[in-house]
C-alpha cells in the first residue's frame, strides 16, 4: 500500500472554462499539456480524487456526497456552450462520508452536502487529467473565512486518505487578482509572491514551511497577488495533507499577464 501512496498537488486552474474556448486553450496550452501528463507521474491510478476548490465556500468545512454530481456553471460572460459544459464523473458517498468522518475525528467541524457539483475549478483539471470521467470525483469546500491554520489542519487530519490511493488536489490560483490580470505591473507582483511562495513550498523543514504559510500575508506583495485568499487557501489544505513530505514546483506557466505555478507535495 505505501508505495502506492499519492501525492498532493496544488493546481492552478487558469481561468473559466478555458479549454472549451480555442482562443483562450491556446493561451493555456503549456497549461494544458501538463494536465494531460500529470497521470504519469502518480504511483498508481488513484481510486478517487478530493477536489478543493477556491470556488466553493461554506462557513464550516462541507463534503460533496452527491453519487452524480451535477454541473456548476459559476462563471459569466463566456460563449454559450460553456453553460452545458458536462463532466459526468462519478462521485463516491462512502468515500465522502469518510473524509467527514476524519474531520470530525480531529474536531473539525464538517457537514455533508448531498447536491453540490463540480465547479470549474474542478472540471476544468479533472477533464484534461481524466477525459474519460471515470474516477470518481468528492469535491469539498474551504471555510469562508480563509483562516490558514484551519485550512492545513483539514489536510492533517485527511494525510490517511494518501495510504489509500486518493488524490487530494488544490484547485486556485498562484496570482488572483482579478483587477491585475493584463495589467503591465502585474507580472512584477505575480513574479515576486510567486518567489516567496516557490521558497516556501520547497522549504525541507515542514515545521518552517507551516508557519510561513500561516504568515503569508507578511510575504512580498501578498496583498496586491490575493486581495482575497479563497484561491490561495486550497494550497493550505494540500500542504496540511503532506504532513513532512517535501513540496516542489512542479509547473508554471506565464497567462493574462502574470505568472502561474503549480506545486507537488510527497
Amino acid at each position: 500500500m505505501t508505495t502506492n501512496k499519492m501525492p498532493t498537488y496544488f493546481i492552478s486552474h487558469g481561468g473559466g472554462p478555458w479549454p472549451y474556448i480555442p482562443e483562450m486553450a491556446a493561451q493555456f496550452a503549456a497549461t494544458a499539456a501538463w494536465l494531460e501528463k500529470l497521470p504519469q507521474s502518480l504511483p498508481a491510478r488513484p481510486k478517487a480524487i478530493v477536489s478543493i476548490s477556491g470556488h466553493w465556500e461554506t462557513p464550516e468545512f462541507a463534503v460533496s456526497t452527491a453519487a452524480q454530481p451535477p454541473m456548476i456553471y459559476d462563471y459569466s460572460g463566456f460563449p454559450p456552450h460553456t453553460y452545458s459544459i458536462t463532466y459526468k464523473a462519478p462521485g463516491e458517498p462512502r468515500i465522502a462520508r469518510h473524509i467527514k468522518d476524519l474531520l470530525t475525528a480531529a474536531k473539525i467541524s464538517a457537514s455533508e452536502d448531498p447536491t453540490h457539483g463540480f465547479d470549474h475549478g474542478t472540471f476544468v483539471p479533472l477533464y484534461l487529467m481524466y477525459p474519460n470521467a471515470d474516477i470518481p470525483v468528492i469535491s469539498m469546500s474551504i471555510k469562508s473565512n480563509y483562516n490558514p491554520q484551519d485550512h492545513y489542519e483539514a489536510g492533517l487530519a485527511m494525510q490517511a486518505l494518501r495510504e489509500e490511493g486518493i488524490l487530494i488536489i488544490g484547485s486556485g490560483l498562484s496570482y488572483h487578482n482579478m483587477r491585475g490580470f493584463g495589467r503591465p505591473e502585474s507580472k512584477g507582483v505575480s513574479q515576486l509572491f510567486g518567489k516567496w511562495l516557490k521558497e516556501t513550498v520547497e522549504e525541507s523543514d515542514s515545521d518552517l514551511r507551516k508557519q510561513k504559510l500561516f504568515d503569508w500575508e507578511r510575504a512580498p506583495a501578498a496583498r496586491h497577488a490575493h486581495p482575497r485568499e479563497d484561491h490561495l487557501v486550497p494550497l493550505m489544505v494540500v500542504a496540511g495533507a503532506a504532513g513532512i513530505d517535501k513540496g516542489e514546483t512542479v509547473f508554471t506557466d506565464h497567462v493574462m499577464g502574470v505568472d502561474m505555478a503549480s506545486y507537488r507535495f510527497g
